[in-house]
């Protein structure tokens, strides 16, 4: 492969869409950084320093754009470290499974850093490589990418004493280009031509948006977004929760409202998957709610995570658009195991996340209520934001429309 072909691959993935977050464990990362940042100096992450050794490359390949592209980049270089990554002691540290693992891994944590409607790519590489001491095993590297319809795994066996390690860090970084290249839909990402005595293999799987589905409902991807909005521009979402069975104009309304009061922000619907009190949602109910709003060209997400403070974590400086009823539960000791402290503790830390909450008016136990009329414990007070009533007032809700049509 060509440095001018690896530069035009990397112009192509920074202009593409994709968002992508990449976890690399094993020697072959000194040189990933320097083909995907442009760098010849240290670079300190997550408080490894790699060095930029190819510095002919970097200047090369100094290609910009990379901010568009890397939202973060974690090079779990002990066995510790990747263990903690993992959050488990993996069957092997160099292996196949461990590259998806933390391809994985770092797709979901794309989903979280990336810009509404982005695509995002997780990228899992893991490597044994030359050097200083003899090896008795195989000089090795597996490589994964993520994204919501593929996973590609690749495994590559190097000659022994056929490189150096500076060639064998090279190859496995130019493959790794290549690799992003693919995630990212780049047409004409080629692979760098191997020794013929050297072992390679890729395997290719696509989910379907059902497949997609149940990987959410199981826990292994934490949200899907479906960007029905014609165009998104803020980078703070503005979110409503609710299992919307149905949508209504109610819904509408509160978030129009919601997003004015805010100012500044993107405003999307979310239902979770997963229910902590009743089974999770079947596919097919998922698909038929996000229907509704596709319809009204409104942005749902789909997560698993059913509680607040999960949800806080999920989606960090957001402001969630509630109703007086769920604010009353929200500081409700009873849904804490009865525990006022461990409410206070759990809320204060999404409050830490730099989340708020805006309160809309609701009936609570037959009474019209708002922000006002709940006594809000004084540590948590500045992260609820009453919507006015004389704002909005609507009494209608998806269970008394559901009992009018008699579903």
């Amino acid at each position: 492969m060509t440095e001018s072909c690896i530069r035009s691959v990397v112009e192509a993935i920074h202009s593409s869409p994709f968002q992508a977050v990449l976890h690399l464990a094993g020697g072959a990362s000194q040189v990933h950084f320097s083909l995907l940042f442009g760098c010849t100096q240290s670079v300190e992450l997550n408080e490894t320093i790699v060095i930029g050794r190819y510095q002919v490359v970097g200047s090369l390949l100094s290609v910009p754009g990379a901010s568009n592209t890397v939202l973060e980049v974690v090079v779990p270089y002990s066995k510790m470290s990747l263990i903690q990554l993992l959050g488990k002691i993996p069957s092997q540290f160099c292996g196949q499974q461990t590259a998806e693992d933390m391809a994985l891994l770092a797709y979901n944590r794309a989903l979280k850093l990336s810009k509404p409607g982005s695509p995002a790519v997780g990228v899992g590489f893991t490597g044994s490589l030359a050097s200083s001491r003899p090896k008795l095993g195989e000089h090795r590297f597996y490589m994964s990418t993520r994204t919501a319809d593929q996973l590609w795994i690749s495994s590559v066996t190097l000659t022994k004493g056929l490189r150096t390690r500076e060639e064998e860090d090279r190859v496995s970084s130019h493959l790794l280009i290549k690799a992003i290249g693919n995630a990212c839909k780049v047409p004409g990402a080629s692979v760098l031509l191997l020794s013929e005595s050297d072992v390679s293999d890729e395997c290719e799987t696509q989910f379907n948006e059902d497949q997609q589905l149940e990987q959410l409902i199981n826990g292994q991807i934490c949200f899907k977004i479906y960007p029905f909005e014609n165009e998104i521009s803020a980078e703070r979402k503005i979110i409503m929760p609710g299992s919307f069975n149905p949508l209504h104009d109610g819904h509408l309304k509160l978030m129009d409202v919601a997003t004015r009061i805010c100012g500044d922000g993107y405003p999307c619907f979310e239902i979770s998957a997963v229910n902590a009190d009743k089974p999770p949602l079947s596919v097919s109910q998922i698909k038929d709610r996000i229907k509704q709003f596709e319809k009204v060209g409104k942005t749902v997400i789909i997560s698993n995570q059913p509680y607040f403070y999960k949800k806080a974590e999920l989606f960090p400086g957001s402001a969630f658009v509630i109703g007086a009823d769920t604010a009353v539960r929200l500081i409700n000791p009873k849904y804490y195991d009865g525990d006022y402290n461990k409410m206070l503790k759990i809320l204060v830390g999404c409050k830490e996340t730099g989340c708020t909450f805006l309160v809309g008016g609701r009936n609570v136990d037959g009474a019209f209520k708002v922000l006002d009329d709940i006594d809000v414990p004084k540590e948590l007070k500045d992260m609820f934001v009453s919507i006015p009533a004389e704002q909005f007032r609507m009494d209608i809700s998806s269970t008394e429309i559901r009992n009018r049509s008699g579903m």
